[in-house]
């Protein structure tokens, strides 16, 4: 039986009252298990195939590699494609070479480098998928659970990872590795039946699609210019930088500080499963009581103090303990900083934003694991998990202050019922450049209101895509001011105006109210025109 509403609103578990969300939610915890217990399987195999301890580690590499390289293009793909397909598509791909690992693996025909690249091409399908299946959180629940549904997303992750690698070590000791392999092949079935049968309410548009540079182009422009998302980006990579010491050096914690072997390190990383499994639980609540920016630099400071704690700490249940605060810290700051980026982003660009995300996360924690590796071995393990430890107190102190984290209401984002881009003349979507200036009348005592009020709608015009915008004032007439802007084509210049959202008419609408006269600002589209020009197509896009 589905889970009854009025018993789950304001919860963590409010979005699994949503039918598609709750399918999807089981359907990829299933699909996490597989993906967890086929890289048990694939790290037990390669030990058995070579004795090489780095092609041992080049598995888990072969894993994360792509996700690093693709994020970007595989969110402008969300973006500008369906993302039901997009997903479809990158689970079929997985199941496809899941299927082929098997076959290898059973008729003992795999090799080493053999297994990487097809690891690869797993981690490839990942990668392709990830932005697409993050940026469709929106459309499974209403905008108010969004909150919610990524800490249930986390919540399930975590329980994958803490229950997962013992499940595939218990399946690979019973049946061997290709058993492993064929549990993550049947796993991506009922993703796949669930997404076959959504049907997604796609928002009409007239315009063609971006090209896959230009909408990686315009992703990044739009993050560069947004401040919260700017400011998302920064804080991610510096706590992944900070948190990366403790990632990387739990084998030494429990070897040279608790003097164990496997079963310790086995043990503390359930530890930090567990945390983190409570923390995303909690977290809804806590981000509704306290605030997005309280939670996320309170977490840096608790994630802190369990990699001190852990640096310094010879007995077992204490480095445990602190262990399972980094946990519950780490779901609470990157769940928090998704949430922030979903909720601070429009539609139209939410794929590229959530990949940016990941790449300044997962970027953030590679190098901080490289970093903080590098110190143990030189300095000693004890002083690089103290010294990561400050990186992070001191970031809370700089940026839970300079840097925090905003939010806009629920409905601010969304897309303006009807803009008008310029004139109804038919212009072919390849022309231009084209250029717009806006003639407005303001008197002196309004000005330095007006240049403020004007220079942030530059920032939003920029943002979605507009170029060399400029303000200017007139020396023989100094209440008139004209900005001015351009556009690499008719077309760029449609896709900006389809971009704009509720929020940037408020800032527009600043604009106009310091604006003087009777009649509204002259606004003028100029197409710098060529001979070429005549022996343009006849196929327009208007307006």
């Amino acid at each position: 039986m589905p889970p009854r509403p009025e018993r789950l609103i304001g919860t963590t578990l409010e979005p699994l009252s949503e039918p598609l969300f709750r399918r999807l939610w089981w359907a990829t915890l299933m699909s996490n298990f597989g993906t967890l217990i086929q890289g048990v399987g694939a790290a037990w195999l390669m030990t058995q195939l070579v004795s090489a301890s780095d092609m041992v580690a080049f598995v888990q590499a072969a894993t994360a590699l792509p996700i690093m390289l693709l994020s970007v293009p595989a969110g402008a793909v969300a973006d500008i494609s369906d993302r039901r397909l997009v997903m479809l598509a990158a689970l079929a791909v997985m199941a496809a070479v899941s299927v082929l690992i098997t076959a290898l693996a059973f008729l003992h025909l795999i090799t080493p480098w053999l297994l990487l690249g097809l690891t690869f091409m797993l981690g490839c399908g990942s990668a392709l998928y990830g932005p697409a299946w993050q940026a469709s959180v929106g459309e499974q629940v209403p905008i108010r659970m969004l909150p919610s549904a990524v800490a249930l997303n986390a919540l399930g992750f975590n329980v994958a990872r803490t229950l997962g690698p013992a499940i595939g070590g218990a399946i690979v000791a019973a049946a061997g590795a290709p058993a492993a392999f064929l549990a993550n092949a049947c796993s991506y079935a009922a993703l796949i039946m669930v997404l076959t049968f959504w049907r997604r309410n796609l928002l009409p548009t007239a315009l063609p699609p971006e090209s896959i540079g230009s909408a990686i182009a315009t992703g990044v422009r739009y993050a560069r210019l947004s401040a919260p998302i700017r400011t998302v980006l920064e804080r991610a990579a510096i706590f992944g930088f900070g948190a990366g010491g403790l990632w990387a050096t739990m084998p030494l914690i429990a070897r040279d500080l608790l003097g164990g072997g496997p079963l310790t390190y086995g043990t503390l990383l359930g530890g930090f499963g567990a945390g983190a499994v409570l923390a995303a639980f909690a977290s809804t609540a806590l981000r509704r009581r306290y605030g997005h920016n309280r939670v996320a630099t309170t977490a840096t400071v608790t994630f802190a103090l369990a990699a001190a704690v852990a640096g310094v700490s010879t007995w077992m249940a204490i480095t445990l303990l602190s262990s399972a605060l980094a946990g519950a810290s780490w779901v609470l700051s990157f769940s928090t900083f998704n949430v922030v980026v979903q909720m601070s982003s429009p539609r139209w660009v939410v794929g590229r934003t959530l990949a940016l995300y990941q790449t300044a996360a997962f970027g953030g924690a590679a190098f901080g694991a490289w970093a903080w590796g590098l110190g143990a071995e030189h300095v000693g393990l004890s002083a690089s998990l103290l010294t990561s430890a400050a990186v992070l107190l001191v970031s809370a102190a700089l940026l839970g202050k300079r840097r925090t984290l905003v939010l806009h209401a629920a409905d601010e984002l969304g897309p303006l019922p009807s803009t008008s881009g310029g004139p109804s003349l038919n212009v072919p979507a390849s022309a231009g450049p084209i250029v717009v200036t806006v003639e407005y009348r303001v008197t002196a005592h309004n000005i330095s209101a007006f240049m403020r009020a004007a220079h942030e709608l530059g920032r939003t015009r920029r943002r979605d895509g507009a170029r060399q915008w400029s303000l200017m004032q007139d020396l023989d007439d100094p209440s008139r001011f004209i900005e001015r802007y351009q556009a690499l084509t008719w077309l760029d210049h449609l896709r900006q105006w389809q971009r704009a959202t509720l929020a940037d008419q408020s800032v527009r609408e600043r604009v106009l109210a310091l604006h003087e006269g009777h009649h509204p600002p002259v606004v003028r589209h100029l197409w710098a025109r060529d001979l070429s020009d005549l022996e343009a197509p006849p196929q327009t896009i208007t307006d």
